[in-house]
């Protein structure tokens, strides 16, 4: 059993035709810009960002239904949102893999806590080191076959402005399905390692929350394999 600290302060459907605005402009191949995801599900997917322990990079996702009881604070705003990304994720995922929201929260899998940092640390003193310099948090625990079985989250209400809960709240949110890297290589991602109050999904997002939650993706994949497992995915 492995428990592994994530944390941040501050369409599967790939082109299959090429891409141009005019045809004066340069024609981008269907296959580098199928090659350029498989290139960023690797960056994203693979490990953690920050761990503390040598953790083996390899793919891990949930197996069976994030059932996620909300605590704290529940401003309208967040819970509203949080609808609205557990509708977006359950729409992309293939695999028979679900969030959903429970009241009752001995049958959570997933603890998620709005509010004041204060609050939170009653619950997790052990974060307070992490709560000190980051507003939002998260922490998964997984099998020996890769497979999450737990998790909780922090987005802090009270240092964090409305537009940077949502962010923060999306961002841990969708990195807690095992996408859970960052990276400065696309401005409008929700993985960019830079500061930003991004509220949506750039496409290639959604194509990376494809590929993970795909029926045919498998656990413990390496860099290598998975590479080879997600070439014949996309060319389906």
């Amino acid at each position: 059993m492995k428990q592994i600290v994530q944390y941040v302060a501050i369409t599967f459907l790939l082109f299959t035709t090429l891409m141009s605005c005019s045809k004066d402009e340069e024609v981008i191949p269907a296959v580098a810009v199928e090659q350029e995801v498989i290139n960023y599900f690797k960056e994203i997917a693979l490990g953690f960002e920050f761990s503390g322990v040598n953790i083996t990079e390899v793919t891990r996702k949930w197996t069976k239904e994030m059932k996620i009881y909300v605590d704290g604070e529940k401003p309208d705003a967040l819970v509203q949102e949080l609808h609205t990304i557990i509708e977006e994720i359950n729409m992309l995922a293939t695999d028979g893999f679900k969030m959903s929201i429970t009241t009752d929260k001995l049958a959570s899998n997933y603890h998620l806590f709005l509010g004041k940092s204060a609050d939170y640390l009653q619950e997790y003193p052990g974060d307070a080191n992490l709560v000190a310099s980051n507003f939002g948090i998260f922490m998964l625990t997984w099998n020996d076959d890769n497979s999450f079985y737990d998790g909780r989250m922090f987005v802090d209400t009270e240092r964090a402005e409305v537009a940077a809960q949502k962010h923060l709240l999306r961002e841990e949110l969708t990195q807690s399905l095992g996408l859970a890297k960052d990276s400065d290589k696309y401005q409008e991602s929700i993985f960019q390692s830079a500061w930003t109050t991004t509220q949506n999904y750039a496409e290639i997002d959604k194509k990376l929350i494809r590929l993970l939650y795909h029926p045919k993706m498998a656990l413990g994949l390496n860099a290598n394999q998975v590479e080879t497992l997600l070439k014949t995915i996309v060319l389906e």
